[in-house]
């Protein structure tokens, strides 16, 4: 990855990687989950414990089979069927694990496979009966394995008791000189315990090892999500060109716009409208309300029902109650706009000091003109109008106009006088 974040750690629609592995596990009512890592990796632990999964350390990198074996302190004693994956599956399916575990329960084992053509994968190589008899790693495959196309997904199923006596007989007689994952059916085997194979596309089954690798597996999620939402009966007119959140939550008659970015955490109501090139995250848009075009809300912003958020607004830890307006060119941070308010063209809340946020109240039915400064902490009452132009550092009564604007002078003819000074000058510039 060419990256100091861990690997699992790389987002895809907004979650990293490993999160969508044990997400899709959770998902398979799978109760207990563990997660191997290196001991550097305490980035992932944390991130792991934050999902409720126990980690555990592989202290020395010794493959694939040493890394599972290293799980036996915390499952070893656990009565029933276990499965092993790698955490940079990143579209792994709860339906995956739940075929495993059907197929592991009919047969005793389960492997997980796919076709295609790459070098990079295990072969799988199956019996007259269409169970497994083998899997061969592809540099030490021979000439008639290669070119096998079914491979190696690396997810297993088996029971628990079973899978950790296996791994503790594995050996590393082999060109990597590791110890081999793949390895276990062999050990299966010989007790009579035949091993199961569960097809996928290879889609399904991709994992992440570059950044290229990385952005298709982004482009294959965008495209799940997309369907999903218009299924669901979203309006979309330019799909291709929305980006969703895994926890995206659009509601049916939502209507998005082209190039509209969703972070994690939002959520649009039924009837609400996303205009183009709009950004949101941690931010929920009740019914009716439009957002954009060209507008960003970001998290803890509440958009009540009719609100107007237009061109160039950008709204932050605010609640936009129900048919205000922000129709262009204004900031709203840390702020409450009260019911049917208005704000002006290139109206901001100073909401920061250097060390501290401040909050803006703004009133029911409140006029803010354009160009207007509410320096926080500043509460508006209701019905108050502000002028345009104003900086305003002090709390506006209830139905009461403020403004701070310097009082307009005129001196009659001095534009005439001054351009006529001006071609003067230049006159005798010139000469």
């Amino acid at each position: 990855m060419k990256s100091a974040k861990p690997k699992v750690m790389h987002a895809i629609a907004g979650r990293p990687i490993l999160g969508h592995v044990i997400a899709a596990m959770r998902d398979a009512a799978i109760e207990k989950i563990v997660v191997v890592t290196s001991a550097r990796d305490a980035e992932v632990r944390d991130y792991s414990a934050s999902l409720e999964a126990e980690g555990v350390i592989q202290e020395r990198q010794l493959g694939t089979g040493h890394a599972a074996a290293c799980a036996a302190p915390l499952l070893g004693n656990v009565s029933g069927a276990l499965v092993v994956t790698y955490g940079d599956l990143p579209l792994v399916t709860a339906a995956l694990f739940e075929d495993s575990f059907r197929t592991q329960e009919q047969v005793g084992m389960a492997i997980v496979a796919f076709q295609s053509d790459s070098t990079a994968y295990g072969r799988v190589i199956r019996d007259q009966n269409r169970v497994l008899d083998r899997i061969v790693e592809y540099r030490d495959a021979d000439e008639e394995e290669r070119k096998v196309k079914l491979c190696n997904a690396g997810i297993m199923a088996a029971d628990a008791q079973s899978f950790f006596r296996w791994a503790a007989k594995l050996e590393n007689n082999n060109a990597q000189n590791e110890f081999y994952l793949t390895d276990i059916p062999n050990f299966a085997k010989r007790e009579r315990v035949r091993c199961g194979v569960v097809e996928v596309s290879e889609e399904v089954a991709m994992g992440v090892n570059s950044r290229g690798e990385l952005a298709a597996c982004e482009a294959v999620m965008q495209r799940r999500l997309r369907t999903s939402a218009l299924e669901s009966g979203v309006g979309m007119f330019a799909p291709d060109t929305v980006f969703l959140s895994f926890d995206t939550v659009l509601e049916p008659d939502a209507q998005i716009g082209p190039y509209v970015v969703f972070g994690p955490g939002v959520t649009v109501k039924s009837g609400a409208e996303i205009r183009a090139f709009s950004h949101l995250e941690g931010a929920t848009v009740a019914r009716g309300a439009i957002v954009g075009p060209y507008a960003r809300l970001r998290p803890r912003t509440s958009i009540d029902e009719h609100v107007h958020i237009g061109n160039f607004v950008e709204v932050k830890n605010s609640h936009i109650e129900k048919g205000a307006k922000a129709n262009h060119h204004a900031y709203l941070g840390d702020a409450r706009v009260g019911e049917g308010a208005n704000i002006g063209a290139g109206t901001i809340t100073c909401n920061y000091d250097g060390f501290d946020k401040c909050y803006t109240d703004i009133g029911a039915g409140v006029f803010i003109g354009s160009d207007t400064a509410l320096v926080a902490p500043v509460k508006i009452e209701d019905g108050a109008y502000i002028g345009a132009g104003s900086v305003i550092t002090r709390d506006v009564a209830k139905d009461a106009l403020a403004l701070t604007r310097a009082e307009q002078k005129e001196v009659a003819g001095w534009a005439e006088r001054f351009r006529a000074a001006k071609r003067a000058e230049k006159a005798k510039k010139g000469k």
